[in-house]
């Protein structure tokens, strides 16, 4: 049950801390478990407190609980640290970045390398439940406080993007000026990650400067979105989820629902409609460029609306570029994405001109897997691709064998050789990323100028083994 309260005007991240405690929402909801807004003070300030007196400047957050996230995030920023946001919980990857950060602050749900210095918050958020007189917080100046989150690059290796507070203050803004008069009462629910800019902005920030509260936890099922359904609630959520729905139990329609992360099938978006009572509002972005647009899909033809406060163009191969308060607003940012401007404010997007790719909305540099495929001493060299399959994309990789692993193939057989290879695979790339079907032979092909045939490549898969 969610008490509807006159909600906040929209406040900066800068001035947040400062908001009063009185007339306010609770934060976040975990269950029958509320956190309100003096407790939030409370943990923020007891928790910036101690990271100030520490010599460590940079600090990395991975955490589950959206809540001890949000409290860890502020208490960062107003001990005047750097702040890291890894993308991938997997604790290989988290021990590869290490060198980024010098502290990880977590949670008790999250699997941590031990050669890593941590800070385990759950026991502190249950130790500080009152508000103390000493907590007074500063005025920030955002433009001064940088954010670190990590994306995949075009190298293959996780690829750092530097974006400074006040560029997230100008996106949360600019949401709210867009959809706050509908969403002012309500109680945000999400299936994705506060760690991905999306997840950061949707579910945590700006929430946080619009008073309103948010689930502790990932609803992580069709079935669990369902039943949290309800005119006061909004659903952050993606593709990937949404078009698992249950389409034979209809539900309490939310009011709203935000899609991002990919483009969501004009199918999946009417279901959603037809199940779940609200038709998506769909956000294109990246973690470089914050939003450009969106579009309610009435149509399959449905274009994207930039936002009011973004401008657009494409250049000379077509692909979109913009200038926009949530990048630089005084300089074009060039992106891969192949677009077509209908006018000013409208365009289509035709996809992706690089190698990153996405498969259920998170991005995956296929020069990643390759990468880490020719770490193995099995593994010679690698090509990797995706295969559209019975309206799926999946990821396959070609490789050529040393003759370790030649004799491991041999030695094993074929089946029990492609398990070993994904086991070896999943302590650096997640699930979703690791290849569902391989080919072993003598050599990659290439053309006159040294350039992989994709066609041959793809084609060495057309066969049902």
């Amino acid at each position: 049950m969610h008490t509807a309260i006159s909600p906040s005007a929209l406040t900066s991240l800068s001035t947040l801390m400062q908001r009063p405690t009185h007339h306010l929402n609770n934060v976040a909801i975990n269950g029958t478990t509320q956190h309100s807004w003096p407790q939030f003070q409370a943990h923020v300030f007891s928790l910036s407190q101690q990271l100030a007196l520490t010599k460590q400047q940079r600090f990395a957050i991975c955490c589950k609980d959206s809540y001890i996230f949000a409290v860890a995030f502020m208490a960062v920023i107003h001990a005047n640290k750097k702040l890291i946001l890894p993308s991938n919980h997997q604790p290989a990857a988290l021990a590869e970045l290490s060198p980024h950060f010098d502290v990880l602050l977590h949670d008790t749900d999250t699997q941590i390398p031990a050669s890593l210095v941590t800070i385990n918050l759950s026991p502190l958020i249950h130790q500080h439940q009152a508000l103390t007189s000493k907590a007074v917080f500063p005025t920030l100046i955002l433009a001064d406080i940088e954010l670190t989150l990590f994306t995949s690059g075009s190298s293959g290796t996780p690829k750092a993007i530097i974006k400074t507070l006040d560029l997230l203050d100008n996106e949360i803004a600019q949401l709210e000026a867009i959809w706050g008069q509908q969403l002012q009462h309500n109680h945000i629910c999400s299936t994705v990650s506060h760690q991905h800019i999306y997840g950061l902005l949707f579910r945590v920030l700006w929430p946080l400067c619009c008073g309103r509260s948010f689930d502790c936890f990932n609803l992580d099922y069709p079935e669990q979105v369902q039943a949290q359904a309800s005119t006061s609630n909004i659903l952050i959520s993606s593709p990937a989820l949404l078009k698992r729905l249950n389409n034979s139990v209809t539900s309490t329609p939310y009011n709203a629902i935000f899609s991002s992360g990919g483009p969501l099938p004009f199918a999946a978006a009417q279901h959603c409609q037809q199940f779940l009572g609200a038709l998506p509002f769909e956000v294109f972005g990246s973690t470089e460029t914050g939003g450009i647009g969106y579009r309610q899909q009435q149509q399959s033809t449905t274009p994207w609306l930039r936002f009011d406060v973004v401008k657009i163009a494409v250049n000379v191969e077509q692909c979109l570029k913009i200038r926009s308060p949530f990048v630089d607003p005084n300089q074009w940012y060039q992106t891969c994405d192949h677009c077509l401007l209908i006018d000013d404010h409208y365009f289509e997007l035709k996809g992706r001109t690089d190698r990153i790719i996405k498969i259920e909305e998170k991005r995956i540099s296929l020069t990643e897997i390759e990468r880490r495929l020719c770490q193995l001493a099995w593994i010679d060299e690698a090509a990797v691709l995706p295969l559209e399959r019975q309206q799926r994309l999946q990821i396959a990789a070609v490789i050529t064998l040393t003759a370790q692993g030649t004799e491991q193939l041999e030695r094993v057989g074929k089946g029990q050789f492609w398990l070993l290879l994904r086991q070896q695979l999943r302590q650096w790339i997640e699930p979703i990323a690791i290849p569902r079907r391989f080919r072993p032979i003598a050599a990659i092909p290439l053309n006159s100028q040294g350039k992989r045939l994709m066609r041959d490549l793809e084609n060495l898969f057309n066969d049902h083994n």
